[in-house]
């Protein structure tokens, strides 16, 4: 068995003093470039100061043996702990966001053709590809798919910074802007209400009778559209009454699921505040589009593949406002610090209009001064039903697995272990020759996410 507390040390057992054979067999702390090399590239790791200490057990008697590891972290190199920061933003931290990119690329290509614990026949299973809109706020500059000039005369370049402003930011909805991104989630749960009612009604069931046919399973990712708009891309698939474990009933095709989605995406409302007398309510655009996977209609004829779909939207889960708009990455402290930024005009209205209706007392639900870097959106980026595949978590459970078997030895039996540890929060961050020295090394091999590739 293998436990883990956060309290002192037995003191019947105590560390290996300093100085002696076992403490310095057993400690033998790594060079500094060593545990830099450990973090897999992270630039901004958490530094912890605190102990670990791993005792055998004696799975006859229960009883605590001998020390088998004890970790201090003043005997590290750095003087602390560092470990991954595991933050999933491309700009806060690349390393740690592309392992979060190959999870999610991973979770979603299991709920297309299996593995991670999915059977291979799901892929068997009616899926599609859909993307969901966000309504119109105002005229924005564009890229026309029919070749025609943007409204204000001008072909966009595709990397044109105006793309996606407001041709006229005095008229430009930038409150319900806001308030559309703080109500998308909320809109996304009312579709899947909607979705098992209308996939149920073609099949000529009730709502109860559905359950014991069919399951609708999904993972979704969001993304924030140049005009700072959230729009949602999903994979939504139809199962059998257990999920991804058993078939779909003869009924269940792509194409009756897609015309389930364009009626539920339809009916899909919700009801946002009244302010000033102005009610909002809130659905999705227009521009809906649901593509049969294994499909010739994606990315210019180029057959939607499985492989090629869990890209597309593992590739926006690392991703946020911050990359479509040039807006932050982080949360505001004070509305004063706008002034000081080095954003788009568009941006620094979005998030001063979030923040103004932040101070509101009938929408303090939304918490929009917390998120007002986010415009408003506090969803998770990437979700996904019960039933989908597997999860992230399982995903780092494996890789965590992985690395504690690569480092085994026979000194260091599995499930004999008891351990004692104590952990402080100590700051973020590397120091100035930290981050140089880093920069030179290549990463250890077990950190960049290999048992998941």
């Amino acid at each position: 068995m293998q436990s883990e507390g956060d309290r002192h040390l037995h003191p019947h057992h105590p560390a290996p003093a300093p100085g002696t054979r076992e403490a310095g067999r057993k400690r033998r702390p790594a060079g500094h470039p060593a545990q830099l090399s450990g973090l897999g590239g992270c630039t901004h790791p958490i530094r912890l100061d605190g102990h670990r200490t791993e005792y055998d057990i004696d799975t006859t008697t229960g009883e605590i043996g001998r020390v088998l590891h004890h970790l201090d972290s003043t005997a590290l190199p750095a003087g602390q702990l560092l470990v991954r920061c595991n933050n999933r933003r491309t700009t806060r931290c690349p390393a740690c966001a592309e392992v979060y990119r190959r999870d999610t690329f991973h979770l979603i290509t299991a709920g297309l053709r299996g593995g991670k614990g999915t059977p291979e026949h799901v892929a068997a299973h009616p899926r599609v590809f859909a993307t969901f809109t966000a309504p119109g706020f105002g005229p924005v500059h564009n890229r026309r798919t029919d070749g025609r000039p943007c409204r204000c005369g001008t072909h966009h370049d595709q990397d044109d910074t105006t793309l996606g402003t407001p041709l006229d930011p005095d008229t430009y909805d930038y409150e319900s802007a806001v308030l559309w991104n703080a109500h998308a989630g909320q809109l996304w749960r009312r579709f899947s209400i909607h979705l098992r009612r209308e996939v149920a009604k073609r099949a000529g069931l009730s709502q109860r009778r559905f359950r014991d046919h069919a399951r609708v399973s999904f993972a979704k990712v969001a993304e924030y559209q140049k005009r700072g708009a959230v729009h949602f891309h999903a994979v939504i698939r139809l199962d059998g009454p257990g999920g991804a474990d058993t078939p779909p009933p003869p009924w269940a095709t792509a194409e009756l699921l897609t015309d389930a989605i364009h009626a539920a995406a339809t009916r899909a409302r919700v009801d946002g505040p009244v302010i000033d007398g102005r009610a909002h309510t809130f659905a999705f655009g227009r521009q809906l589009d649901v593509r049969a996977i294994r499909s010739a209609d994606f990315n210019d004829g180029q057959e939607l593949t499985e492989r090629a779909v869990a890209a597309y939207i593992a590739k926006y889960a690392t991703k946020g406002a911050e990359t479509a708009t040039g807006a932050l990455d982080r949360p505001l402290k004070f509305a004063a610090e706008l002034a000081q930024l080095d954003i788009s005009d568009h941006a620094r209205r979005l998030i001063r209009t979030a923040w103004t209706l932040g101070a509101r007392k009938d929408l303090e639900h939304l918490r929009l001064r917390a998120w007002a870097h986010m415009l408003g959106f506090r969803g998770h980026f990437s979700t996904k039903s019960r039933r989908y595949s597997t999860t992230l978590g399982a995903l780092r459970d494996a890789r965590a697995a992985w690395r504690r078997t690569q480092a085994a030895t026979d000194e260091r039996p599995a499930n004999t272990t008891y351990v004692l540890a104590h952990w402080v929060f100590a700051g973020t961050g590397l120091t100035d020759t930290e981050a140089w020295l880093a920069a030179s090394l290549e990463p250890a091999p077990g950190t960049e996410g290999e048992p998941t590739a």
